[in-house]
């Protein structure tokens, strides 16, 4: 659909009062419940580049793009996006922003939402509008285009998105390695005061199919180093040192294969069995990061469940995957999903849940500001037509 198809359907729908749901990628439609009955609008053939200008670091995509299609015409000009979404080769542009997804290198480049200079967008009533530009600077007065951030296309239709860009790391490496008994907590510790910094690093245990790296009786630990090629081997050998001090003995390194398999990380928690699991992804801090993911091990233990553990070291982030018997998960998910809020009451869902996913906590401890952000829905969307019931500030399911 072209900007006047959307916006007269759009129209359309704000006249009729009836809903509609914006249809792209579907990657992280696992965050969300459903939207029942409403009209759809589909986005994903909105793929162009509008402009690039790679001695200006910016470019202009329409928000149907996938992060895959965007990151492969930046490296051909030596720049990245660090979108760091899952599933790149089907997120959309539109969905990354859309639903927030802050990836593992945010610590070191920033989030999707800190590189998003400027945007293009249909209000409710079919409107269209511009936020920003391809300019990056300083802006006076409210960021428009962030507000959408996060939204969950409950605010506005996202049709264009422009970022600043970052150039591309000369090298990239790989480490990974099994823990023995004893060791997680000190590798965790050294991890974190590595130098050069690490770009992404994950303490492990489970997904043995899903990512690289042989387990040890302390789980495994998954790093990875971007830096220019002059830096390379003599991080390498730090790092091996400072491992080595952490009482791990053996490290196994990646070269050509270290995007491969970091993207494999990222798509792990995405990556199901079947209808009988559930995905899971809580804030903590880096300090309480290991506290947390053994409580959310424990509540999965209880119910007898196979777990698959990911903790962002850098970060802090917990993800958990909960595999139950496909006889009794429907009846079991919604106990094991109070369980898990009561030890994270941030956690998300990220995936997963059945048919019974529409009645979990998809968006866990709701935030203070939750009285300004239903002013905004009234104030964009005051006919409640789009994408009505996904997100926790429409008021439908509190």
């Amino acid at each position: 659909m072209n900007d006047t198809a959307i916006s007269d359907a759009l129209a359309e729908a704000s006249a009729s009062r009836h809903p509609v749901t914006l249809r792209a990628g579907g990657v992280f439609s696992g965050m969300h419940r459903r939207v029942i009955d409403a009209d759809e609008i589909d986005l994903r053939s909105r793929r162009a580049i509008f402009e690039y200008e790679p001695r200006d670091l910016t470019i202009a995509v329409e928000c149907g793009l996938t992060g895959a299609q965007m990151e492969q015409t930046l490296r051909e000009h030596r720049q990245f996006l660090p979108l760091d979404a899952p599933d790149a080769s089907q997120a959309s542009v539109g969905g990354i922003l859309a639903s927030a997804w802050s990836g593992p290198r945010r610590h070191r480049y920033g989030r999707p939402r800190d590189l998003l200079i400027g945007s293009s967008f249909a209000l409710s009533d079919g409107t269209l509008a511009r936020a920003g530009g391809m300019v990056v600077k300083n802006v006076a007065g409210y960021d428009l285009s962030r507000l959408f951030v996060g939204s969950m296309g409950t605010l506005a239709v996202l049709l264009r998105a422009n970022f600043k860009t970052l150039p591309l790391p000369e090298s990239a490496r790989m480490f990974l390695a099994a823990l023995p008994a004893g060791t997680r907590e000190r590798a965790f510790a050294q991890v974190r005061n590595l130098r050069p910094e690490p770009a992404a690093a994950w303490w492990i245990t489970g997904y043995e199919r899903e990512v690289d790296g042989e387990p040890g009786d302390d789980g495994r630990i998954a790093i990875l180093l971007e830096c220019e090629n002059a830096l390379l081997e003599r991080a390498t050998l730090d790092w091996r040192a400072t491992l080595g001090r952490a009482g791990i003995p053996e490290t196994r390194l990646l070269d050509a294969g270290a995007h491969a398999s970091f993207t494999r990380m990222l798509d792990a928690p995405m990556r199901l069995p079947g209808v009988h699991a559930l995905s899971y992804r809580s804030p903590s801090l880096p300090s309480h990061a290991l506290a947390l993911a053994d409580s959310l091990a424990e509540v999965v233990d209880r119910f007898e469940m196979q777990r698959d553990l990911l903790v962002d070291i850098m970060n802090g982030d917990v993800t958990i995957r909960a595999i139950g018997d496909a006889a009794s998960f429907n009846q079991m998910s919604g106990m094991l999903d109070d369980a898990l809020h009561d030890r994270a009451p941030r956690a998300r869902i990220l995936a997963g849940g059945g048919d019974g996913h529409d009645r979990l906590d998809c968006f866990g401890l709701l935030p203070n500001a939750l009285a300004q952000m239903r002013a905004l829905k009234a104030r964009f969307d005051p006919h409640g037509i789009l994408n009505p019931g996904i997100a926790f500030f429409d008021g439908r399911h509190t």
